[in-house]
């Protein structure tokens, strides 16, 4: 296909990363866990090298491998607070940052995101960059305190916005199980691209991105 001759290229354009991060990659595929696509790391590794947050957040560390792509692409300054709840997961993610992440500037909360992130915005905490890839359903609840938790000028980067292209078709073309998240998806898709606060661009790479910054406040 056009698609897969297109990254075949792609491939042999892209700056290298350590090689542990491909030897993780090549893990999570053969164990069928869900992990940012290649032209997502791309976008990450641009947007964090061309204006180095100093505090991220990720929501959604699954096994680590997106917090872990994200360090190599910061300062050693930069510090990454990443969030995850599945135990299957959190087993993997503790063992892969404990290897790969021996200086401690990524660090594993453990718990529902919604909590969490309800927990952080209480304690004041703020970050520059926000990368939100967990459940998908739930991207416009965590909204609320991704606003408080988000400085101005800030970016947010919403992955997975596509669901696997399922947001294109009618609500009802979609599978049953699915069209809670169709309709949440489409509804946070809507916000975010019509909220007073956030200036929003919506790219069809991976499975869809999209960037958002907050804007700041005219004095």
């Amino acid at each position: 296909m056009k698609e897969e001759r297109i990254e075949v290229y792609f491939d042999t354009l892209r700056p290298e990363f350590p090689e542990y991060i491909y030897e993780l990659e090549k893990e999570a595929l053969h164990d069928e866990v869900p992990i940012i696509r290649r032209a997502t790391r791309d976008l990450l590794r641009y947007l964090l090298r061309n204006n180095p947050p100093k505090r991220v957040l990720e929501v959604g560390a699954a096994i680590g491998y997106s917090s872990l792509v994200m360090k190599e692409c910061l300062p050693v300054d930069s510090c990454i607070t990443t969030i995850e709840k599945v135990e299957m997961r959190l087993v993997k993610a503790r063992e892969n940052l404990k290897r790969f992440d021996s200086e401690g500037r990524i660090r594993l909360l453990e718990g529902d995101a919604t909590e969490v992130l309800e927990q952080l915005a209480q304690a004041g905490e703020t970050y520059d960059f926000i990368f939100m890839d967990a459940a998908k359903g739930q991207y416009l609840n965590f909204l609320p305190n991704i606003m408080k938790l988000l400085k101005e000028g800030g970016q947010l980067v919403s992955d997975n916005i596509l669901h696997d292209c399922d947001i294109l078709e009618s609500r009802y073309a979609v599978t049953r199980r699915d069209r809670t998240i169709h309709s949440r998806m489409r509804e946070y898709l809507y916000t975010i691209t019509h909220h007073d606060e956030l200036e929003t661009i919506c790219l069809s790479l991976g499975d869809g991105v999209t960037i958002s910054t907050k804007k700041e406040r005219v004095q």
